[in-house]
């Protein structure tokens, strides 16, 4: 089992990289791009088979160690 976890921050949280993102991509004449921020993406690989079991395991994972709950918010897919 594979656990694929995207964290980005809360909308009403400054993310001064992807403001630095945005300026670059306007200097480069990319002006169509609205708004960027920028997140962590993170891929655990489980040594069984049981969904249940990985999905608990990747929230305690994330809610413990990975996210930060005042700032971050994160959402995950379990892949086979």
């Amino acid at each position: 089992m594979k656990a694929n976890i995207i964290i980005r921050l809360k909308k009403n949280i400054l993310d001064p990289q992807g403001k630095a993102v945005h300026h670059a991509l306007s200097d480069m004449q990319f002006g169509d791009v609205e708004e960027v921020r920028i997140g962590r993406f993170v891929e655990m690989v489980f040594n069984h088979n049981n969904r249940e079991q990985a999905e608990e395991e990747t929230r305690k994972i994330c809610d413990k160690l990975l996210a930060n709950p005042i700032m971050e918010v994160y959402d995950y897919t379990i892949e086979d």
